[in-house]
């Protein structure tokens, strides 16, 4: 079984998949750019927490609540 076919059984289509992908993607950046900044340094301190809040909040529920409206 595909990853396309797991979401598709779970009701979501492809354009789920593909927001869940760059949630996944911003996730990433957000803890990359913590390691790579010093302990007190404003992009771990500041920067980095605000990417992951944004992933975690925003964008992940987005790609499981998003349904595309028929016109």
């Amino acid at each position: 079984m595909t990853s396309i076919e797991f979401f598709q059984s779970l009701g979501l289509t492809k354009t789920n998949l593909y927001i869940f992908l760059v949630a996944l993607a911003v996730l990433i950046v957000g803890y990359i750019l913590m390691a790579v900044g010093k302990t007190y340094d404003g992009l771990s301190l500041y920067v980095s927490p605000i990417i992951l809040t944004i992933g975690y909040v925003v964008v992940l529920p987005m790609s499981i609540l998003y349904k595309k409206t028929k016109e």
